[in-house]
Order: structure tokens, then sequence, then C-alpha cells
């Protein structure tokens, strides 16, 4: 009976295996560049990602003073010295994320290696963060988008790992999160009710403590503001440039682009590659 149970719970397995996807590869930090962390019942598993595009931190315009702080404090983490986790926070389509993923293209030949963690897998961030100490490699553990709601307990973890714990991040790791909100954290009106002034000075109240105590734990604060018509312009041209050469911007393609944002309401960095990528299309499909 045990030796027949045995042969048919192989088969049971056997047909199982073959509906479960093929195991990811390993991560090859000598080799790969970048990874996604995902959670799952053992903890969770990194699995190495291609670079998505080849754009580097001097394709992105208008944002000059936050490319330089951002450049920066990367390279003197690169370089063992001290840095900041940062936050990048402002109007959306304004080049948080792309200023991420062009810095990984500057400087992964310097050392840099990234691994992008979903706000959703958050909970598994203490555990990738102790796999990677010891580890020779110097990482930024990226979270796009990052904004939570008020009954979500995943930013504890994040605090956590940020400045909460004994023995903090490692000296090899590095946070670094884009979102919308500046205190990642919704804000209501009624967060302000308990805040009153004792003596001439202003103390928050506890709601609004808990969202600063978030945001605070990243020293290195980027706003991104919506473009002026020249810098989403001069944005407009060097996407043109870059997708259809030096012959592509002209007057004609300019009056284009300033239709196109006053369409879309909105005038970003985003709306620039949007506009460039219909532009050059349509020239190019129309020779």
């Amino acid at each position: 009976m045990d030796a027949d149970l045995a042969q048919r719970l192989h088969k049971v397995l056997d047909r199982v295996e073959a509906w479960l996807p093929p195991e990811p590869a390993a991560v090859d930090w000598s080799r790969d560049v970048a990874a996604i962390w995902q959670r799952n019942a053992l903890g969770g598993q990194l699995i190495p990602v291609a670079a998505r595009d080849s754009v580097g931190m001097d394709d992105l315009v208008g944002i000059e003073r936050q490319k330089t702080a951002l450049l920066n404090n990367t390279r003197a983490f690169l370089h063992g010295r001290p840095a900041n986790h940062a936050l990048l926070w402002g109007a959306r389509g304004s080049g948080k994320s792309s200023m991420v993923r062009a810095l990984l293209n500057t400087l992964a030949p310097e050392g840099l290696r990234l691994i992008q963690v979903d706000r959703h897998d958050l909970v598994g961030l203490p555990g990738l963060v102790q796999r990677l100490r010891g580890s020779t490699h110097r990482f930024i553990v990226y979270c796009d988008d990052l904004s939570f709601e008020g009954h979500d307990d995943a930013y504890k973890a994040l605090k956590s790992v940020l400045d909460g714990t004994l023995t903090g991040p490692p000296e090899n790791v590095l946070l670094y999160a884009t979102s919308n909100r500046r205190h990642l954290l919704p804000e209501s009106l009624g967060d302000n009710q308990d805040t009153r002034l004792v003596d001439g000075e202003l103390h928050h109240g506890d709601a609004v403590e808990e969202r600063i105590s978030l945001s605070d734990r990243f020293g290195l604060w980027l706003a991104f503001h919506p473009f002026n018509q020249d810098t989403y312009l001069d944005a407009c041209r060097h996407w043109v440039h870059y997708l259809g050469g030096d012959d592509a911007w002209s007057d004609a393609a300019r009056e284009d682009a300033v239709r196109f944002a006053t369409l879309r309401g909105v005038r970003s960095g985003r709306a620039a590659w949007q506009f460039a990528c219909q532009w050059v299309g349509a020239m190019q499909e129309a020779q």
C-alpha cells in the first residue's frame, strides 16, 4: 500500500510540475546590474532583469539640480563615503522614475546595482536587506510610485529598514523611492485638528507626526515640478532629435508640441517623450 501511494504521489507531482513556470535564473551580480525582488512563502527571490532602455542622465532635460544632487549622493555611496536614502517626489511625469533608470545606466559601469521592490512586497524588505548584507557589491533598493493608504501597515517595514532597528541597513545598501506624495501617506484635514501652538511653537498632532516620521527617514529630498513651456519645448526638441535625428525638429514640430501639451493639459518630460514618439513616428511613416 505504501509503495502504491508513493507511486501515485509521484504521478501527481509530475503533473503539477508541468504546470509550474520555469525556475528563474539565479542573479549573477558580476553580470546582472538589475533585479526584481518578489516575496514568496519562503521569504523571496531575486529575478534578474535587463535594462529597459539606454537613456542616460544627460538625456534628462529640465531637472539639472535634481540630477546633480542624485549623482553626487550615489557616487559618494559607491565610493564608500557617507550618503543618504533618497525620496524623489512631485508632479506626475516629471522624470522621477526615468532618473532612477538613467542613474543605473550611467553608474552601472562604476559598480551600481539596482533592485526594485514593489510596494506590496515591502513586508519582505528586511529579509532582502539582510540577504545583501556582506555582499561585495553596492545596491540601491528602489521602490517606484510609493504611497500607502491609511490602513496599510507595509510602510512599517520600510520605516524599520530605513532607521528603526538596532542594526540599520548595511553600509552597502541605500533605499531610493519615488512618489507623488511628499509624505508618502494620505493627508486629511482632520489630521491637523490636534495641531496646536504652545508659546508660539508649532506642535503637530500624532497623525501628522506619523506621516512626517516616515519621509524624514530619507535624508535627500528631491522635488519635481511641472515644466514651464520653454523647458517642455527643450525636452520635446531633445527627444525628437533622439528618435529622429538632427533634422527632425522644425517650426512645425514646435507648433504641434505646443498643441499636444494644450490638449493634454500638462507640460512634463513624459508628455515631451510621448509627443516625440507621435511626431517622429508620423514623420517616418510619411517618408
